[in-house]
């Protein structure tokens, strides 16, 4: 195939020319930004110094005694819970060391042992987040159990290895309330019971209302793809739903259990007996912080009018793993994203075929760069049926190429004419045109499968393979100076490969058709390699290194069936005979080529008008 060269100078120049207006654009940028940063250092120094100096130390006492007065106005009945010191116990278990508070009787925070976030400190979750409900403190006063020192006591060991710790309150009319946490070996659910004496004076009617202020934090390499991939997913009326875009969701079901849901970890409240209802507002940050969502939940679970009432609720702190999670609670695997909503279809697709073979594989091989590989050859061995016909039909247009473009002469500016000759050329040699069309079809699936898959699978996080270093996130060899919109700021060697075999096909598939003489079809089969290196440059490793592997499996096919499998004297042999045997033409033959002629023959009473 003939390559125009003036035109491939003009695209190198255009390139280098886009290159350098976004590196100017940055550095100019960037030299901005400086200059407002020190303007406004400027004036809050000046803000600063005419600030008049007060005495911190009577506004502090000051400050305190209100919060003071305020705190044992609250507490009621519960004076002794009015004021204290915030004490810190914890309990650790294989897999995760648990901090409690005894401020709100809750968990302060949890870290995860067996993984890593990216600045190479243990996982982090539970941070900053506040889990309490209201409660009548007396007739008059109503206080939230987060802001009430609870009293701690000894961490007790069970038979069955697993931990237990206990946060009471008491009034000195016999109202009280407790805490029960336990703590299971090897387990990321943590048991918590409430238990309350003088419930009927405690809640209003019966009526629990939880609160649960939560924020979620980076872990991953890079907080702006962590927050896309972030959510907030629930279980209301026993059937699995989340919010995205949303930033809010109001239940009129009952709800059995509500995630705040990162790429690869999720914390989540569950209630053994459901909430009855609630509320849910939701916000990604936008900011260049490391923080990546909050969420604040509102639920409400309608209990016995007693004195005394138990509520039986769980908390998970851990990894969106899908063999932990199916375990854990009804519809929670569906935390882990292997297809929703418009591509819902490709769940049973990672669900019953990608995920048990990718299992497989992991169980005997170690490198799961090597395991991605063996995954994409089973896929291109199962599809191979499908595909080798139309490998082989496209094989066999390459063959027909000159007398293709011997038609295409002969019959000049009659696209009507040349239509119907290159039909009976195909017929005459068995060739589907349409069969190319069977690979890209098969890719669309796939690939919004793997996609799905290679996001959400956390057996993928922080593996290194060649040069990547993790195969959840994207490779890269190299870092910008600048920011290109829409590419990134680093370059990916994954993704070129998989953009460069991609472009290889492509000139492939040109050199099997007739030569263009339009330039947009020309140059048409080239403008989605190039696409990919922007959709790609940001995506997991695993994903690029597949689409590697699967087109150098592509050219290889086409490779072989054209040099090895393909007799091209037969084919053209059996078209002779073809073209000496009697015609028998289909219905839809028939219809066609009518159609054909008729458009032709139109074409030619036009022409004749003009004249």
């Amino acid at each position: 195939m003939k390559t125009d060269k003036n035109t491939v100078i003009g695209f190198v120049l255009l390139g280098i020319l886009f290159f350098a207006y976004f590196w100017y654009s940055s550095k100019q940028q960037n030299e901005f930004q400086a200059i407002k940063q020190k303007q406004e250092d400027s004036i809050r120094k000046v803000m600063a110094a005419n600030v008049k100096p007060q005495d911190t130390a009577i506004a502090r006492l000051d400050s305190l005694r209100r919060d003071s007065a305020t705190r044992f106005s609250a507490a009621g009945d519960f004076t002794t819970a009015a004021v204290g010191s915030e004490q810190f116990a914890t309990i650790e278990n294989e897999v995760m060391k648990i901090t409690f508070t005894n401020k709100g009787g809750q968990v302060k925070s949890v870290e995860l042992k067996n993984y890593k976030s990216s600045d190479s400190s243990l996982v982090k979750l539970a941070g900053n987040n506040q889990l309490g409900y209201n409660v009548n403190t007396s007739a008059n006063q109503s206080a939230l159990t987060g802001s009430l020192f609870f009293t701690a006591s000894p961490v007790t060991k069970n038979p069955d290895g697993s931990q237990v710790i206990s946060f009471g309150l008491s009034a000195a009319n016999g109202q009280s309330i407790t805490h029960q946490f336990i703590i299971k070996p090897n387990e990321y659910m943590i048991d918590w019971n409430i238990s309350m004496l003088g419930a009927d004076k405690l809640l209003t009617q019966g009526l629990l209302n939880m609160q649960w202020r939560a924020a979620s934090f980076q872990n991953e390499k890079t907080a702006i793809y962590e927050r896309q991939m972030s959510n907030i997913c629930f279980s209301e009326g026993n059937d699995f739903d989340y919010i995205s875009a949303k930033t809010q969701r109001k239940f009129e079901k009952p709800v059995q259990w509500v995630s705040v849901v990162q790429q690869f970890f999720n914390t989540t409240v569950i209630a053994k007996n459901s909430f009855t209802g609630g509320q849910v507002q939701w916000a990604r940050k936008i900011d260049s912080s490391n923080a990546l969502a909050t969420a604040d939940v509102d639920l409400q679970m309608k209990l016995p009018v007693s004195a005394s009432v138990n509520v039986p609720l769980q908390l998970y702190y851990g990894p969106s793993d899908y063999n932990i999670l199916k375990k854990e609670a009804p519809e929670m695997d569906k935390i882990v994203n292997l297809g929703r909503d418009l591509y819902s279809f490709v769940r049973p697709i990672n669900k019953y075929i990608i995920m048990p073979v990718f299992d497989f594989f992991a169980g005997f091989v170690k490198n799961y760069g090597w395991v991605v590989l063996l995954l994409t050859l089973f896929i291109r061995l199962v599809t191979s049926p499908l595909t080798y016909s139309s490998y082989l039909s496209g094989a066999k247009m390459k063959v027909l190429r000159p007398e293709l473009d011997t038609l295409k002469k002969k019959f000049g500016t009659d696209q009507q004419g040349f239509a119907m000759e290159q039909m009976k050329l195909f017929r005459e040699a068995g060739v589907n045109p349409l069969g190319g069309c069977i690979p890209a079809l098969l890719q669309i699936p796939i690939f919004f499968a793997l996609y799905s898959f290679f996001n959400s699978n956390i057996a993928l996080r922080g593996q290194a393979f060649l040069w990547s270093q993790d195969l959840s996130s994207y490779d890269s060899i190299y870092h910008l100076p600048f920011s290109i919109p829409a590419y990134g700021d680093h370059v990916s060697l994954f993704t070129i490969t998989a953009v460069a075999t991609s472009f290889l096909i492509s000139i492939y598939n040109m050199a099997m058709t007739p030569t263009q003489d339009n330039p947009a079809l020309k140059y048409m089969p080239y403008i989605f390699p190039f696409m990919l290196l922007f959709i790609f440059n940001k995506l997991p490793s695993a994903l690029t290194w597949y689409y590697t592997v699967s087109n150098l499996i592509t050219l290889g096919l086409q490779f072989v069936i054209q040099n090895y499998i393909i007799n091209h004297d037969k084919i053209l042999l059996k078209i002779d005979e073809k073209r000496k045997a009697p015609k028998k033409k289909s219905k839809w033959q028939e219809r066609y080529e009518q159609m054909n002629e008729s458009q032709k023959k139109l074409q030619d009473m036009k022409n004749k008008g003009k004249k």
